[in-house]
């Protein structure tokens, strides 16, 4: 599964998340949803990052490393986990953010407080090629 274009492998990625929505239902916390998303994505074969810091540069230097993103699935998919009951525009300029320091392409936005995880499922991508 390694070799998925990132478009299978988002897909991979938001299926496991509904399979684990559908089974302990919303609002639960945040961490706990990770930890079993983190597990059904290893057992799925994908190489999965947590609490990945994402540094600041500025003139060469590091200036802050105070970003960590949720979770780096197969060094190409930055996802964030939320467990609200609505999300904000500041949840979507986060992940952007974080693409753009990190210079990944795709983000997912997942809140899993939503009562439907259809739509609390956000794509947001950074200058994303055709595949």
């Amino acid at each position: 599964m390694k070799d998925l274009k990132i478009n299978d492998l988002s897909g991979v990625i938001v299926d496991r998340a509904i399979k684990i929505h559908q089974a302990l239902g919303p609002g639960l916390l945040e961490s706990l949803y990770q930890r079993i998303l983190v597990y059904e994505l290893r057992k799925a074969g994908l190489s999965v990052a947590t609490g990945v810091p994402i540094p600041v540069e500025w003139d060469g230097n590091v200036i802050d490393e105070s970003f960590r993103a949720d979770l780096i699935v197969n060094d190409n998919i930055l996802v964030e986990l939320k467990s609200l009951e609505t999300l904000q525009s500041v949840h979507k300029k986060q992940v952007l953010t974080y693409l753009k320091l990190s210079k990944i392409q795709l983000g997912l936005l997942i809140n899993f407080g939503a009562p439907l995880l259809k739509d609390g499922i956000h794509r947001i991508a950074n200058q994303l090629p055709e595949e």
